[in-house]
């Protein structure tokens, strides 16, 4: 049998990273797509291959995908896992900073997906599994637009489990937590205005911001991630969704418990906002 071939973005750190190279050793042809394969030389294998990606062009995907199905003709797994997190309340938020914020996490996703589907639908076999996040079932203050940005892929990911059905092909979303991976160093943007020392929301971010990064930093390993995807790709009968992380695995529970109001009661006393 064929190794199966994955595509996986924002390969080049943290939880990316660590499955790219978790998968190639598990006898996968992983594509370890980044903006900045120099980064990926050094980890690189028979199977795991460094490819330029920017899932903001286009240009770049359709490269990237030309480059793969030259080499191996088609790809069996997507994992839609590039993004990042913009720190800033909605009044001081530029109109660049929240576009910037969806077309990452959210037209990036689509681009891609939209890109590899039609190979998948050929074969009438693939996976897709987006990288989510538990903000993507709750919300917190200053994140609003990463919050948003991961409920919407929520939503993709509901919706194309019905659209892809009859073709087989899987999709399911990973909800982390937070895990200890450069994502405050690399992967949090703030909006300066908010931070600002006159700024209403001075007060919020001084209390919040810290919490999380700490809260980042102290996470679960990045090999988690990488264990559960391996395990959604091998089991046909895995849930639509999943969550990995202590954070994840606390408050998503509790979020179906509890009434709105009370669950929102219950994170301002948690994060003391």
């Amino acid at each position: 049998m064929s190794k199966k071939v994955v595509l996986i973005t924002g390969a080049s750190s943290g939880m990316g990273r660590a499955t790219a190279d978790f998968l190639a050793q598990n006898g996968f042809i992983v594509y370890a797509g980044t903006r900045t394969p120099q980064k990926l030389t050094e980890i690189q294998t028979q199977n795991l291959i460094p490819i330029t990606l920017d899932i903001t062009s286009q240009q770049s995907i359709d490269d990237a995908l030309s480059k793969i199905t030259q080499e191996n003709r088609t790809i069996d797994i997507l994992i839609n896992n590039a993004g990042y997190g913009l720190v800033s309340s909605v009044e001081l938020c530029s109109e660049e900073e929240m576009y910037n914020q969806f077309n990452v996490n959210v037209f990036g996703i689509l681009r891609v997906s939209k890109a590899v589907i039609p190979l998948m639908r050929k074969n009438r076999s693939g996976i897709i599994i987006n990288i989510s996040s538990f903000l993507g079932k709750i919300g917190l203050p200053l994140l609003t637009f990463y919050n948003a940005s991961k409920y919407a892929v929520e939503g993709i990911t509901d919706s194309l489990r019905y659209e892809l059905k009859e073709f087989n092909i899987r999709v399911h979303s990973i909800l982390p937590g937070f895990f200890a991976t450069e994502f405050a160093k690399a992967n949090l943007v703030t909006n300066l205005k908010t931070f600002d020392k006159n700024s209403h929301y001075k007060q919020l971010a001084s209390t919040l911001a810290p919490t999380i990064v700490e809260q980042i930093n102290n996470g679960n390993s990045a090999s988690e991630v990488a264990e559960l995807i391996l395990l959604a790709i091998n089991n046909v009968h895995f849930p639509a969704r999943a969550t990995v992380g202590d954070k994840a695995k606390k408050f998503l529970p509790m979020r179906k418990e509890l009434s709105d109001e009370d669950f929102e009661r219950r994170v301002r006393e948690y994060y003391k906002i």
